[in-house]
């Protein structure tokens, strides 16, 4: 369950982090709604890092693709991306607070993409924030079949590399819990996102 907590038309940068650190984050029911709305799940999507599961057809397809995966190079094409419409969703939650708080966030060092590009083109990719050592996944694309998913690969990869502890995924899906994505209840969430705030690990 979501919990509406207070609309507005932009979303300060500091407030945001704040959001972040006390286990909520923004939305907006639409790409051309002005407001958006602070969400608090009763329960909240994580992937366990060391629980984390490949397919094997996935793994091999990653192992031998051909894409060139980048990072942080491009926030803007990555956040149009996962706005855009597709024919399994005729919507976006991404408006324009949603984009410029971001974006800022992004050239601050605390938002941050894993993208997918075949020549100049950029074909799949995701973006989430940082604090300490939790990455809060925000939205994912494909142009091309499985690129959102080696994003993740990487971003996994990444992550346990560098130290994170905690990869929030906010909501579960069936495509998510193909990878080890699990509900823990909010107060067992808040006692994880404690921990994570509690140490430092770098994304770039």
């Amino acid at each position: 369950m979501t919990r509406p907590i207070a609309p507005g038309y932009s979303i300060p940068p500091d407030l945001l982090l704040k959001a972040y650190a006390s286990g909520v984050f923004p939305m907006a029911e639409s790409a051309d709604d002005p407001e958006v709305f602070w969400v608090r799940p009763e329960l909240r999507g994580v992937i366990p890092l060391d629980k984390f599961h490949v397919p094997r057809s996935l793994a091999k397809v990653t192992r031998r693709t051909s894409l060139d995966i980048r990072f942080d190079t491009d926030f803007a094409a990555v956040i149009a991306g996962c706005a855009e419409m597709r024919p399994d969703r005729l919507g976006t939650w991404i408006n324009t607070p949603i984009r410029e708080a971001y974006g800022i966030l992004f050239d601050r060092g605390h938002c941050h993409t894993v993208e997918a590009w075949r020549g100049d083109r950029l074909v799949g990719g995701l973006y989430g924030v940082t604090l300490g050592r939790a990455f809060f996944g925000e939205s994912m694309f494909s142009r091309e079949t499985d690129a959102s998913k080696i994003c993740l690969v990487h971003l996994v990869e990444r992550l346990r590399a560098r130290g994170f502890t905690l990869l929030d995924t906010q909501f579960t899906t069936d495509h998510l819990k193909r990878f080890g994505a699990i509900d823990v209840p909010r107060r067992r969430y808040e006692t994880m996102l404690e921990d994570a705030l509690s140490g430092d690990a770098r994304f770039a």
